[in-house]
């Protein structure tokens, strides 16, 4: 396949999964709303899309080369969707997992890929009520984004710590920054990717599994990370849903940098093999437990260093890419979320803060999914007038 994109620009676009709950409980909504809801939705926002819980929501933005694009398009896309959302007694909000959600309540959407999953996965299907952040990034040879998913395996763990956004789930505080994978882990080709030496490794695996019939084609690898499907791009699926939009755009904007990084330096990790993934699992691990506070393994200094340091260290490696592409002042978002708190923190102190003023559990939570929806709302700070954006093909 021919890709646009081939001047260098990095085109990308970003998929946004939320959740929606009862305005009233603010647990699980009813199937009867959530069908409403979706059937107003399909007129009113034809650009949003289900998910395979009726309780669940896609939003996305077109192919992009500058977060001025992409912005102003997913606040208004948050906006119209909640505002049908309310009109159905339901709020919106982005997260990785429903703090109030029971996922015997959930309903799956009737569409045959979703059906076709939940008869092969069984309950760990059913469980799957999580939400996540999607950058795909367009880079010039299509044919390398093999070599580019195994070279950017060390920085996954520094992304998801931007984005850590499900401290609790099934109403219980997990005593991680980020759950959402630990959940989706149950499910099979989830996680890191292997590590395949070249394209035509991925390639003979992916044939096997299809023809086999173990899949039907690679939309079916779940990995935190994978070459698209449908777009010339490589996709980025290890963040969590950001509640606060300035949060996942600038998650967008640093992995864009770190592909064109990747491409302009092909020394760069290019000796990423088992022992370094298997140090990437570690320090996703510390992240999902710790999140900001977490403190990832160095293999070449042998050491644990902060996440702060890691990003400035990252940010340092990347500053020649943000310049050429134009995220310069983007990239100090990422600073402020480290010294202000991510969603995870933020959602862990309201509820403390309820709990230690005498408020139940149950209101507690349901303080934090307000919380959750207000800010979901709110206008981004990055990226300034927006020109048209392309498409990819």
């Amino acid at each position: 396949m021919q890709a646009r994109g081939q001047d260098g620009t990095f085109r990308f676009g970003i998929e946004e999964e939320f959740f929606l709950a009862d305005a009233e409980t603010r647990s699980t909504p009813r199937p009867t709303r959530t069908a409403a809801f979706h059937r107003a939705l399909k007129d009113r926002v034809p650009a949003a899309e289900r998910e395979m819980m009726q309780s669940q929501v896609e939003i996305s933005s077109p192919p992009a080369t500058a977060l001025a694009e992409a912005a102003p398009i997913l606040h208004r896309l948050r906006v119209e969707v909640a505002q049908v959302a309310r009109q159905h007694g339901l709020l919106l909000f982005a997260a990785g997992t429903h703090p109030m959600a029971r996922w015997k309540r959930q309903r799956v959407t009737r569409a045959a890929r979703y059906e076709r999953i939940l008869a092969e996965l069984g309950m760990p299907g059913e469980r799957n009520i999580v939400s996540g952040l999607h950058v795909h990034v367009e880079v010039p040879d299509p044919e390398a984004r093999v070599d580019l998913m195994r070279r950017v395996l060390p920085f996954l763990p520094l992304l998801l710590a931007l984005s850590a956004s499900s401290p609790f789930w099934q109403r219980r505080d997990t005593g991680l920054s980020s759950y959402r994978l630990i959940s989706n882990s149950e499910m099979p080709r989830t996680g890191l990717p292997d590590i395949f030496p070249d394209a035509a490794a991925y390639d003979r695996f992916l044939g096997l599994m299809t023809e086999t019939g173990a899949i039907r084609d690679s939309s079916f690898l779940w990995w935190v990370i994978r070459p698209s499907k449908r777009y010339p791009t490589l996709e980025l699926r290890v963040a969590d849903s950001c509640t606060r939009l300035d949060d996942g755009l600038v998650v967008a904007a640093l992995y864009r940098c770190l592909m064109r990084c990747l491409v302009r330096r092909p020394d760069l990790n290019a000796d990423v093999d088992a022992v370094q993934r298997a140090v990437s699992a570690e320090n996703l691990w510390r992240v999902q437990r710790h999140g900001r506070s977490a403190t990832l393994i160095d293999p070449e200094r042998r050491a644990l260093l902060p996440v702060a340091q890691v990003l400035d260290e990252t940010l340092a490696l990347v500053a020649e890419d943000a310049s050429a592409l134009g995220h310069q002042s983007d990239l100090a978002h990422a600073r402020a979320i480290l010294a202000e708190g991510t969603s995870a923190d933020r959602q862990l102190a309201l509820a403390a803060e309820a709990r230690e003023a005498g408020t139940p559990d149950e209101d507690a939570l349901r303080g934090v999914v307000d919380w959750l929806a207000q800010t979901t709302l709110e206008p981004p700070t990055l990226g300034g007038t927006a020109r048209r954006p392309g498409a990819l093909d």
